[in-house]
């Protein structure tokens, strides 16, 4: 019975930001616990590739920076293809310079595609969820929700907003029957990350400040993102799970 609670056969979960990275592996892990999953990005290249790693996926190409068209996207597959049973707001990215020297249009792009993506896309798959009285949205947060570091104070703006806005959906829609709640990443072997991990010195700085003392993989992700899609966590609404080796349990 136990085992079961996590089994979500016969769900269907869309998933922002999924071709490549922390998205791609939250896909393949939701798939793997018996999940159809559907697949977004902008690049329809991209997308193909990726799902032809993942049996029985599906792909919707819309940019969810735009919220007519993620509107449109959205409304059309739920009534052409069948309900969004569970939504992971994946898609960000990430832009470093000295805060006094920031460029304005990167701040506004960080905005647009961390913080508008999750309440564009969150809000159109929940008027359908909550149509129906059910379902669970995920936002992808990061230690940044809770903690800086230099040149990215943009970014972890964003990200305190991504924690703020996951606890506003949960006080919103929880009469709903939504659960709402974010997982928040620590430093992992990403794409995003790449100049990070490509940095001997930052490495050896992270694996000395984080008490598991390494990077963390995206297939770690995975058992967070299971409980928090599956009815395990059926009482468990506005949390922020940090997935991040203890580094923000720790000075």
């Amino acid at each position: 019975m136990s085992l079961r609670l996590f089994d979500l056969s016969g769900k269907r979960a869309l998933v922002t930001g999924s071709s490549q990275g922390i998205g791609f592996a939250l896909a393949r892990g939701l798939a793997a616990a018996g999940s159809q999953v559907v697949l977004n990005g902008r690049d329809t290249a991209k997308l193909a590739t990726a799902a032809a790693e993942i049996a029985g996926s599906e792909t919707l190409t819309f940019d969810a920076t735009d919220h007519h068209a993620v509107r449109a996207a959205i409304d059309t597959f739920e009534a052409q293809t069948g309900p969004i049973d569970i939504l992971i707001n994946n898609a960000g990215m990430q832009h470093r310079a000295p805060l006094e020297d920031f460029p304005p249009e990167a701040f506004e792009r960080l905005l647009q595609t961390n913080i508008s993506t999750v309440f564009h896309v969150g809000q159109a798959v929940a008027r359908h969820m909550i149509a129906r009285g059910r379902g669970k949205i995920i936002n992808i947060a990061s230690v940044q929700t809770a903690l800086a570091r230099p040149s990215i104070a943009p970014y972890t703006a964003t990200k305190g907003a991504v924690g703020n806005l996951t606890k506003g959906m949960a006080t919103d829609w929880a009469k709903h029957g939504l659960n709402c709640n974010a997982i928040a990443p620590g430093y992992f072997d990403t794409p995003l990350n790449a100049a990070l991990v490509a940095d001997p010195a930052f490495s050896a700085w992270l694996e000395k400040r984080t008490p598991a003392g390494r990077w963390g993989n995206v297939d770690e992700l995975v058992g967070a993102a299971i409980f928090l899609a599956s009815d395990a966590s059926s009482f468990v609404n506005g949390h922020i799970l940090y997935v991040d080796g203890g580094i923000t349990a720790s000075l």
